[in-house]
């Protein structure tokens, strides 16, 4: 895309994805979660800190690290992710923000990735009418939401302001991981340790707008 909004001043959601993954782990997937600070649904994204202490970056890389070893990538992802993790600014936004901006470089991905709560003001609007503001300040001609988002937004809605909406579903895939069965949906870390970069922007191209 041309765009992509990081939709930060919005509320946070318990036990969503904001803060958790899923890892490759003796062959099954393993859950790992980021501790927060008072993390609440009354807060935005953007207003949630990360516990400040070292020690859970320390176990993660170090579950990763006793996960991974063996993987094709890991001498060159390991210190990506670590650069990730280590990143010392506790606010979550800032901290997925980077996140995303150094996958981003390490995939050549040239996409501009924005903050909504960096530039749209607009958090008095709700649901897609909120959606629809960002598109016309941004002069859209498509906005493409993930498939969870079909029951919230009406295509005719956007269409009646002259904006393509679709939905992009990914579809099933298999490479080769260290177990015998494939495990699948797991953090694109799993992606970039067994792949190439040239074989995960493959892998990435392999979705559906509906």
């Amino acid at each position: 895309v041309d765009n992509f909004i990081c939709y930060d001043d919005v509320n946070y959601i318990n036990k969503g994805w904001i803060n958790r993954n899923q890892l490759l782990v003796n062959g099954t997937a393993n859950m790992f979660t980021i501790p927060l600070i008072q993390a609440s649904q009354n807060k935005l994204i953007n207003e949630i800190e990360l516990s400040p202490e070292l020690k859970w970056k320390e176990k993660l890389l170090k579950t990763i690290e006793l996960s991974y070893k063996k993987a094709p990538h890991f001498a060159v992802v390991y210190s990506l992710i670590e650069e990730i993790i280590m990143f010392p600014d506790i606010n979550l936004s800032n901290f997925i923000f980077n996140s995303l901006v150094k996958l981003c470089q390490f995939l050549e991905i040239n996409t501009n990735l924005i903050k909504s709560s960096s530039i749209y003001q607009n958090t008095l609007l709700k649901s897609q009418h909120r959606i629809l503001d960002i598109c016309l300040k941004e002069k859209a001609s498509q906005y493409i939401n993930p498939v969870g988002g079909m029951e919230l937004y009406s295509k005719d809605y956007f269409l009646q302001h002259n904006i393509i909406l679709n939905f992009i579903k990914a579809r099933p895939l298999e490479y080769k991981q260290s177990g015998k069965q494939f495990v699948s949906w797991l953090s694109i870390l799993d992606t970039i340790m067994f792949n190439s970069r040239e074989e995960t922007t493959l892998l990435l191209n392999e979705f559906d707008l509906v």
